[in-house]
């Protein structure tokens, strides 16, 4: 009786572990980090929620099923103050959650210009790694089910820094460049920023960027302040924008999961509501 039991749980679960997508993972240069190219194979360094030596900057790509796909992407970069990539809980749980949605998810691993005894300066390579991993999206765009005109940046804390380094600025690509990934345009079409930092933020919005979702804690003694002038030159470039500040939390609550507040749990929630108004979870 019990193996029969058995049994027939493992044919019910087979087919969940069986058609699981593993994520496709890409480095952003065949041949490393352009002028970096000997640290290619220097390995990262990984332990419980963390991932830091970040030598060959990548991407991993979580696919949604093909009956939820809807053509949106979304490029996801982790939070840990340039020090370290909180991966998990920052980096693999949004894209599960957007995976969820139908939405194309790409966890980007950038390099942290304060990781102790790295090479990397925080104001360039960050931004660098992030403008490739946009434009190596829209190249594989057709072959990842992806509408490259919506594509966005998602950033948790720091990583909110780096999605400011790309969603403000110029990034049509060289058309000459000898690259064809750099001759791409590598500007995000919409925001999703997560308490993001308070470095990078301009003194003002251009009126061609993309609209954004904002959402951080009142008592982030980081963060909140941050959140609420960015929504600020939103309102002022008249972009669209959407704002939610909680009571509490603090700073780092992730996807909310581990919290004991309801509000910070179902936070998610409020994302999936602004894409789904947005237009961008209708299918393509």
């Amino acid at each position: 009786m019990h193996l029969l039991k058995l049994t027939f749980l493992f044919v019910i679960l087979l087919p969940a572990f069986a058609f699981a997508q593993q994520p496709i993972i890409m480095p952003l240069w065949p041949n490393g980090a352009p002028g970096f190219e000997n640290r290619k194979d220097t390995p990262e360094e990984a332990k419980d929620y963390w991932v830091r030596h970040i030598n060959n900057p990548s991407i991993a790509v979580y696919l949604p099923s093909k009956e939820k796909a809807n053509g949106t992407a979304v490029v996801i970069c982790p939070g840990g103050g340039h020090r370290l990539l909180v991966y998990g809980a920052e980096g693999v749980e949004p894209a599960q959650y957007l995976n969820n949605l139908g939405v194309t998810a790409i966890v980007l691993k950038y390099r942290l210009g304060r990781d102790t005894g790295q090479p990397w300066n925080v104001d360039i390579h960050p931004k660098q790694d992030a403008y490739r991993a946009m434009r190596l999206v829209r190249v594989h765009a057709a072959e990842w089910g992806i509408d490259t005109g919506r594509l966005g940046i998602m950033g948790f804390s720091a990583g909110g820094e780096v999605a400011d380094m790309v969603a403000y600025t110029q990034a049509d690509g060289n058309p000459s460049a000898p690259d064809p990934v750099d001759r791409l345009n590598g500007k995000p079409n919409f925001q999703i920023l997560i308490y993001p930092g308070p470095g990078y933020i301009p003194d003002s919005i251009p009126h061609n960027t993309g609209p954004a979702f904002l959402l951080a804690a009142n008592d982030d003694p980081c963060c909140s302040e941050s959140t609420i002038k960015l929504f600020h030159l939103y309102r002022t470039a008249k972009v669209p924008v959407e704002l939610h500040i909680f009571t509490q939390a603090g700073h780092g609550f992730n996807m909310g999961n581990r919290s004991k507040l309801q509000s910070i749990k179902s936070w998610p929630q409020r994302m999936a509501d602004w894409l789904q108004d947005s237009g961008l979870l209708a299918k393509k």
